[in-house]
């Protein structure tokens, strides 16, 4: 039976699914497969430990990586190459050793695309707001732009991360449709949907991203955070009747797309998304 050792580097990733959703679909193909979770906080450490780790990985033999918050951007000048996508959008979630070369992937932006359009098929692109310019941020930002939203508008806390992403998309992507916001409250006027890709609401970042009085019942909602799967975010939003769609649809869709990148096995989406919906409930 054929092994693979792979991994998750990380901040406040204990509560991750992706062990068990990895190991238990490789089963399903016939693979022995060992998730590692490399989890920063454990170190109280963070990027600077990026270059040990990348060098242990490759000393070590792992077959690839996931790459999580804060890393998705600091990993890049440590590998040999990047994919399109990751190039694009100048961030890294997946890393597959090919030969002897380490090399980044992103499957965030198509497991965003593929949970996105499952849970909110008939959602009003017109002026989508996104939260969080950073790794996940910018997948998510590329991804609907792709799927046609006519206008992103872009906040981050640090501004000038908003206006570069804008410009790197507007670069690569017809129709100059993204721009960077001066706060929440302004983007959220008038807008169609909300894509929230902070940390804020993970069980280890507790708390609302934007105040609730923003939220209007004609707006939908889609989250990146999973751990929890009902943030506060997602909670108040389905108060006040918002369609939401959870970080649950992204995390599966990228994990399916992981797992491909690993094992150059199709994934079977049903079966991860059920065994995820299982995990969580339990």
């Amino acid at each position: 039976m054929k092994r693979l050792l792979v991994g998750l580097i990380g901040t406040g990733i204990q509560g991750s699914l992706a062990p068990e959703l990895q190991e238990a679909e490789a089963r399903h193909h016939g693979l022995r497969l060992h998730y590692q979770l490399i989890d920063l906080d454990s170190v109280a450490s963070g990027v600077e430990v990026l270059p040990a780790l990348i060098t242990a990985a490759r000393v070590m033999g792992f077959a690839g990586l996931n790459v999580t918050y804060p890393c998705k951007q600091s990993v890049i000048p440590l590998l040999d190459d990047l994919s399109e996508e990751a190039r694009a959008i100048s961030a890294v979630n997946t890393v597959v050793r090919e030969g002897d070369r380490f090399v980044g992937y992103n499957t965030d932006g198509s497991g965003w695309s593929w949970g996105f359009r499952r849970a909110l098929p008939e959602a009003d692109l017109s002026r989508v707001v996104l939260l969080g310019a950073g790794g996940a941020g910018s997948a998510c930002a590329d991804a609907v732009l792709r799927l046609g939203a006519r206008a992103l508008l872009i906040v981050d806390l640090h501004r000038s991360r908003a206006v570069a992403l804008a410009e790197q998309l507007n670069q690569h992507l017809p129709g100059r449709r993204a721009s960077a916001a001066a706060d929440a409250e302004s983007a959220l006027r008038g807008a169609t949907g909300l894509i929230q890709a902070t940390p804020v609401g993970m069980a280890s970042h507790p708390g609302m991203p934007v105040p609730e009085r923003l939220l209007r019942p004609s707006m939908w909602v889609s989250e990146v955070v999973y751990v929890p799967l009902t943030t506060p975010l997602l909670a108040a939003a389905q108060r006040i009747g918002c369609a939401t769609a959870d970080g649950g649809h992204m995390n599966v869709g990228q994990a399916v797309g992981a797992f491909k990148l690993f094992t150059g096995l199709e994934a079977d989406p049903a079966r991860m998304d059920a065994h995820f919906r299982k995990l969580v409930a339990s």
